[in-house]
């Protein structure tokens, strides 16, 4: 039998390298910028053409390469980091990796220009495919530029899975944000399509997050810090009064590396217990430095997951921090400790004999005591029972599933809209008498059904209404989240929203769907974004589907809950038109229904 198993070409082995490195324009960003930080760069210029498709390219003040480091740095597994294992637990510098520039050259061609400081020439080094091109002496200025252009030429399959310039913009984004606030002390630009996106000084971290985020953030930051031998934390939080719908502004940093860790944002949520509105959430930029054998990157590929030797101490320490810079900024209640608490005099009740205090009129500011009640008539009840006295049938109408699903049996009917017998209980749910039983309705997830079927024909159709505002909104929204809603305009637009660039992050919101109530127009984009993400984050949907599904959620939550007859009649009536009546758009059951042997069973087992 002859040998199957041979050795990879270089090329290939590139490739296959760079399946993982490489994944997208903001992958080249992320790599790119990391060794330029790296390098010890003072100043970094990010330029990037048709969201880096065309053209990526860092240029940065470091401290350059020689002739032979230059051609190095093309080599597999090739590193300036690690010398032995142990280097491997004590990493601290940012691009580490050994394959990022091989993997970089094998999927793109590449133009290498570098300088050490104080070198009479520098290096002009061509990559292509993984193959050097050309390498010559040039006369450059110190520091390195590496232009990264016509990602994945030569691998086309790769180019079509690319999404549209602004999703891959909206991503790099993303990571220059990153870096920029974890390396305050570093002046970054970004130029995408010869248009300045961020021109960010070097300066304090809270200077960062202001050029970052906007003039905004100055009132709503309040510092944070905590040191400890085992680790410390720094940065700065949002007062609760600014928390926004949409959690995009959370940041933490290990080592002055991002990560993301839902175990940390428990813990920061947990010390805003109380003191956040609903569905809503607070910003923070936070740094926290550990020693690197207590941390464990290489968990995940990106390297923006670890695992903490101590994860529960990590956590306290987290928390506390959060916690003690509320009660220092006099956000959180405070304890009085100079008083005991335990010890407090009590105020004497004086009771007179015969009589019952709690009954005088005036015996405790404040608290209302209700008259004694008149008893009920008896003869309310009998009116329930007039429609079976007086031998009435009952008027039903067939139900069927539209969908074919048979989810909803011949045997359940329900009562039309001229006669009342829906019946709302604590806001929440319906009860509608049907032929088998009980019908009991999840009035929220009925809505969100409705309104989602509602939504999807709109965008399907292209027939929308919209209502100009009055006073058109200003709205100012996060780099990350204006590329967002730029990006889904059309989408936007077939909803019924109107809005114009005003410039930067900045939007003018001039008309919504005609059915949305006109208040807090700012609070349902920032819900509706912030939707958008989430199903963007565990769901595989298009556009439209995903924008439907945001919509019809973040709208039924907010529709009036107490409901007249006519509305919960006409609510009935319109989920048993949908399509799928039976689940909202993530599943959920819309209704259930009790049949009459269950309720009989109810009453037995007693």
């Amino acid at each position: 039998m002859s040998d199957i198993i041979h050795l990879l070409p270089d090329y290939l082995a590139n490739q296959i390298a760079a399946g993982e490195v490489v994944q997208r324009p903001s992958s080249v960003v992320k790599e790119l910028l990391e060794n330029a930080i790296d390098a010890r760069a003072t100043s970094v210029q990010l330029i990037v053409k048709e969201a880096g498709k065309q053209l990526v390219q860092v240029v940065d003040n470091g401290i350059g390469m020689s002739e032979t480091d230059a051609r190095m740095c093309f080599e597999r597994h090739a590193t300036s980091k690690i010398k032995s294992t142990e280097d491997l637990f004590r990493i601290r510098t940012m691009g580490f990796r050994g394959e990022a520039m091989a993997s970089i050259g094998a999927v793109a061609q590449v133009e290498l220009r570098t300088k050490p400081h104080g070198a009479e020439i520098g290096t002009q080094l061509l990559v292509e495919g993984s193959t050097v091109m050309s390498q010559a002496p040039a006369a450059v200025p110190a520091g390195t530029s590496i232009a990264v252009k016509n990602l994945f030429f030569n691998v086309p399959a790769r180019r079509n899975f690319l999404k549209t310039n602004a999703v891959e913009m909206r991503h790099i984004l993303d990571e220059f944000q990153r870096v920029a606030l974890a390396y305050p002390e570093v002046a970054f630009t970004l130029h995408h399509n010869e248009t300045e996106i961020f021109s960010l000084p070097a300066g304090k971290l809270s200077q960062r997050i202001v050029g970052v985020f906007g003039n905004n953030h100055k009132e709503q930051m309040a510092g944070c810090e905590e040191e400890t031998p085992f680790m410390s934390v720094r940065g700065y939080i949002g007062k609760p009064e600014f928390a926004k719908k949409t959690r995009g502004e959370q940041f933490f940093f290990v080592n002055n590396r991002f990560i993301k860790s839902g175990y940390l944002n428990h813990a920061v949520m947990m010390a805003y217990e109380g003191l956040l509105p609903k569905d809503s959430y607070p910003f923070y930029v936070l740094f926290i430095d550990i020693e690197p054998e207590r941390i464990d990157i290489n968990v995940h590929p990106t390297k923006t997951e670890i695992k903490f030797e101590d994860e529960k101490t990590v956590y306290a320490i987290v928390h506390a921090a959060v916690r003690k810079s509320l009660g220092t900024h006099s956000i959180a209640p405070s304890l009085d400790f100079q008083s005991d608490v335990n010890f407090a005099p009590l105020q004497p009740i004086r009771v007179q004999p015969g009589m019952n205090e709690f009954e005088r009129e005036g015996a405790f500011p404040g608290f209302k005591v209700p008259a004694s009640p008149k008893r009920a008539s008896a003869n309310g009840w009998e009116q329930l029972y007039e429609p079976l006295r007086n031998g009435q049938p009952e008027q039903e109408e067939r139900i069927t599933s539209p969908s074919g699903m048979g989810l909803l049996d011949d045997a359940f009917a329900t009562p039309t809209t001229t006669s009342s017998k829906t019946l709302q209980v604590h806001q929440k749910y319906l009860l509608v008498q049907v032929k088998s039983g009980v019908m009991i309705i999840d009035q929220q997830a009925a809505q969100e059904r409705i309104l989602y079927e509602k939504y999807m024909a709109s965008l399907q159709k292209k027939m929308v209404t919209s209502q100009a505002l009055l006073f058109p909104q200003t709205i100012e929204l996060s780099t990350a989240d204006a590329a967002l809603v730029k990006e889904l305009s059309a989408e936007f637009l077939e909803l019924g929203f109107q809005f114009e660039d005003f410039g930067g992050n900045t939007i003018i919101l001039n008309a919504i769907p005609a059915d949305v109530q006109a208040a807090n127009e700012k609070e349902l984009l920032e819900e509706l974004i912030e939707q958008y993400k989430n199903n963007l984050a565990t769901l595989k949907l298009d556009k439209r589907e995903n924008l439907a599904r945001a919509m019809s959620k973040r709208l039924a939550s907010k529709l009036q809950p107490r409901m007249s007859d006519l509305e919960m009649n006409s609510l009935v009536d319109k989920l048993f038109g949908c399509e799928v009546p039976n689940y909202t758009p993530g599943g959920q059951k819309t209704l259930v229904i009790l049949e009459l042997g269950q309720l009989h069973e109810l009453f037995l087992k007693g």
